[in-house]
């Protein structure tokens, strides 16, 4: 997985603590500087530090006190703008673009005079403005210093405080979970990504679409061979005229940029260098409980969830009699289908001779399906509200595009080629569709069917989608190249001596390897007390906030070896807070007599409770106790220890007997 950036980080930060903590003042000041602040992102900057804090590469104190010094400084400077320009400042070129937020940060200020610059510090893009209404309305150093001081401080720990908590958790979590915070990790960032895309567009079109009808209208009567045609679209006499133009603009953008995806595609003969980097590291994040999190995630752009929602909202349309809105609708779906299938057999295979997948076909009708529906009735709905049904199709289509990625089953390439090319589809259809149809409809019925329908389809589709899925998309099986008889000799060293992991906390050692049946180690362990624990899956893993179960009675969380989920795992009591625990996996490499090769790791395990929110079965040192206990229980069958050439720790080898 490539994380040598991120080690590289870690590193500087861990070498240069002054050093970031001048980095923490900086983005703590721009947040809170005026006007600069509304594009600064300094919640998840933030979040990153306080994770940093958490994981105890930065101390505490010292990036509270970085960041509370920023944001005092940034306000300091806001509040003088204010103090010096007084109310010529809504006149500075800054400022005027922003009238609405000075008015509210105004008006916050008077009705809660010193305790507004607290409670602005707190309320996304007025954040940066109330410091600078106080020097405008020339608030008394004496009252102002104190109050933003406290101020700065409360928004230093409150944005800190979320990424602290999650790094003093991660260690617990990390060392047993496996990939799975990182899975969720990566996740969220693109569903934030993906939010910030949809809400600042439509913001930004939304802000300026008046300047651009005013503009177009301009060209067309420069251009009159060609603007005749621009003309018909942008009529100053309909009242859609400034969402048409919206589509248009989209429409050029968009298909400008999946025109060039495409190019480089082609031109590269399949998929690019990014994909195979991207495939890589989503592969290095495998793990059991994101699997079934993510083959669920990936049922989301099959028909059985699209195909009733789709048809739910068609039979209302023919019901009420909206022709027009109905036959858009089919074509919207129909044509974007066969658009999809025909250029995906345009496009080359890849060097294993697999077809290359572009544009994702679930991924493109996902984002015609649930992107056109968002055209029919956003354009219902009140101001800003028009923007939710744009949020919702981009979420969902975040979701199977990631769950395609992290399953291998479609390249980066495959699922931005689908986004591009259904918007692209749906932008044609959705200018020809508000063409068409000015007339406004009752949209409550229709949006609670089609959602309703498509939440119902997904609840009862995916759990029952997951094991074919998983299945389907299942690691490949390890070559055969091992000589039984070698192997038992000289050849057990070609396995590794370690899990293959970037932080030391998941880099358990693997001292155990075996070539046999699993049930017959199974049934000799279990008559010395060890049990055999299921996989672990959600319900198990949210069964660990149940501070009223016995720790006993709680999962061991499962973990990967390649990408490859445990194939056994087995725990022996200790005490009431100790097992001792062995878990198997096939081995990278397999014996070429069929009998199947096993790599294992014996661990005592300590059930603690991290922030006292959940508890976890934690890895302990133990002094090779479990690793003994295991040699101990399987006496009488041929095995041999030895110490592995590149470990420290000595390798049971046992073969069935």
């Amino acid at each position: 997985m490539p994380t040598h950036w991120l080690d590289a980080t870690v590193a500087w930060i861990t070498a240069n603590p002054r050093a970031a903590g001048l980095l923490i003042l900086l983005i703590a000041f721009c947040d809170a500087l005026a006007v600069v602040g509304i594009v600064v992102p300094a919640a998840p900057l933030l979040f990153a530090v306080g994770t940093m804090v958490g994981l105890g590469h930065i101390d505490g104190i010292y990036a509270v006190a970085c960041a509370s010094a920023g944001a005092f400084a940034g306000d300091a400077m806001s509040f003088w703008i204010g103090h010096r320009w007084g109310p010529q400042m809504r006149g500075l070129w800054l400022f005027r673009r922003y009238p609405q937020l000075l008015d509210r940060g105004e008006k916050l200020f008077r009705r809660h005079g010193s305790k507004g610059i607290v409670i602005a510090r707190f309320v996304g893009a007025v954040r940066p403005f109330v410091p600078a209404i106080a020097g405008m309305l020339h608030m008394p150093l004496r009252r102002y210093v104190p109050v933003s001081l406290l101020a700065a401080v409360l928004w230093a720990i409150a944005f800190l405080a979320p990424g602290w908590i999650f790094g003093k958790s991660y260690e617990a979590i990390a060392a047993v979970a496996d990939r799975l915070a990182l899975v969720i990790v990566a996740l969220l960032f693109a569903l934030t990504l993906a939010w910030a895309c949809t809400v600042y567009t439509w913001r930004w079109f939304s802000g300026h679409a008046d300047r651009l009808l005013e503009r177009a209208l301009k060209w067309t009567r420069a251009h009159p061979h060609l603007g005749k045609y621009a003309a018909a679209l942008i009529d100053p006499n309909r009242p859609e005229s400034a969402s048409l133009l919206v589509l248009a603009v989209c429409l050029f953008v968009i298909a400008w940029a999946w025109g060039a995806l495409l190019a480089a595609l082609w031109a590269g003969g399949g998929p690019l260098m990014l994909d195979h980097n991207v495939r890589e590291f989503m592969a290095a994040l495998r793990n059991p409980l994101a699997d079934r999190l993510m083959a669920a995630f990936n049922a989301l752009g099959d028909a059985q969830v699209l195909g009733p929602a789709a048809v739910a909202a068609l039979a209302w349309l023919i019901f009420r009699k909206r022709w027009i809105a109905a036959a858009h609708w089919l074509a919207a779906l129909a044509f974007g289908f066969a658009l999809t299938a025909g250029l995906g057999a345009l496009l080359p295979a890849d060097e294993h001779g697999d077809a290359f997948g572009v544009p994702s076909l679930e991924v493109t009708m996902a984002t015609i399906t649930l992107g056109f529906f968002a055209v029919l009735i956003a354009r219902e709905l009140p101001g800003r509200d028009r923007q939710w049904p744009y949020i919702v199709s981009g979420a969902v289509v975040t979701l199977l595009g990631f769950a395609q990625m992290y399953l291998g089953s479609h390249y980066l390439s495959d699922v931005v080629g689908g986004m591009l090319f259904g918007i692209v589809w749906l932008l044609v259809i959705g200018i020809a569709y508000r063409r068409h149809v000015a007339r406004s409809f009752w949209m409550r019925p229709l949006a609670l069917g089609f959602y309703g329908v498509l939440t119902i389809a997904a609840l009862w589709h995916a759990p029952r989608s997951i094991e074919s899925t998983l299945a389907l998309h299942a690691p490949p099986e390890p070559p055969r190249t091992l000589a039984p008889d070698r192997w038992w000799v000289a050849e057990w060293t070609k396995l590794p001596a370690q899990r293959t992991e970037t932080d030391p906390l998941r880099r358990w050692t693997l001292d155990f390897q075996y070539a046999g049946s699993a049930g017959s180690l199974q049934r000799h362990l279990a008559a010395k007390g060890w049990q055999v624990q299921p996989q672990a899956g959600w319900v198990e893993t949210l069964g660990l906030l149940d501070d009223d179960r016995a720790a006993g009675q709680q999962a061991v969380l499962p973990a990967t070896l390649d990408g490859r989920p445990e194939a056994l795992l087995l725990r022996k009591v200790v005490d009431d807070d100790d097992v001792h625990v062995l878990r198997l996996w096939l081995a990278p490499e397999q014996l070429q007599s069929r009998t199947p090769l096993w790599i294992g790791a014996t661990q005592q395990l300590h059930w603690s409770r991290p922030l006292k929110v959940f508890g976890v079965w934690r890895p302990v040192a133990d002094d090779g106790a479990a690793h003994a206990e295991l040699v101990e229980d399987l006496k009488g069958w041929a095995q041999q220890e030895t110490v592995h050439p590149d470990g420290e720790t000595p390798v049971l080898r046992v073969r069935e007997r």
